[in-house]
């Protein structure tokens, strides 16, 4: 019976320690509704919240909702684009694409992104204050 123990101790000390516990370094910048247009390559503006029907925090919805936000791009101070995209599950694909096609070469492992700030119960969002808000794989 010890034996068994024993052995059976020694099998989930080797199982705990093989795993591994590498941590992602993941950084994020957030692109504003301030235009930054003296800088050189692509600049990413939030020109707009064109709707917001995310479920506010503190209420129970049937569905999760979404953001709606045009995004302005920038390259060396000229307008390329005026992108309007959807921040929901569906889309999460085609947005993390679309991010990586003007973020810098160390920023395109996109790991995240969303649109803050999180509307919350009989809390009014000044349209200031919102930007989007991107992780990635350093």
């Amino acid at each position: 019976m010890k034996n068994s123990l024993l052995l059976f101790l020694l099998m989930i000390g080797t199982i705990t320690f093989a795993q591994n516990t590498k941590t992602e370094n993941v950084q994020s910048l957030k692109i504003t509704q301030k235009k930054c247009l003296k800088k050189k390559g692509f600049n990413l503006v939030l020109a707009a919240v064109v709707s917001d029907s995310r479920c506010p925090e503190g209420v129970t919805c049937i569905w999760a909702g979404e953001a709606s936000v045009t995004v302005s791009v920038y390259k060396d101070s000229k307008l390329v684009e005026d992108h309007t995209m959807v921040f929901s599950m569906k889309n999460e694909q085609e947005n993390r694409q679309w991010f990586s096609k003007y973020l810098p070469e160390k920023q395109k492992n996109v790991k995240s992104f969303s649109v803050f700030p999180y509307p919350k119960e009989g809390v009014k969002i000044n349209p200031k204050n919102y930007y989007v808000k991107i992780g990635y794989i350093k």
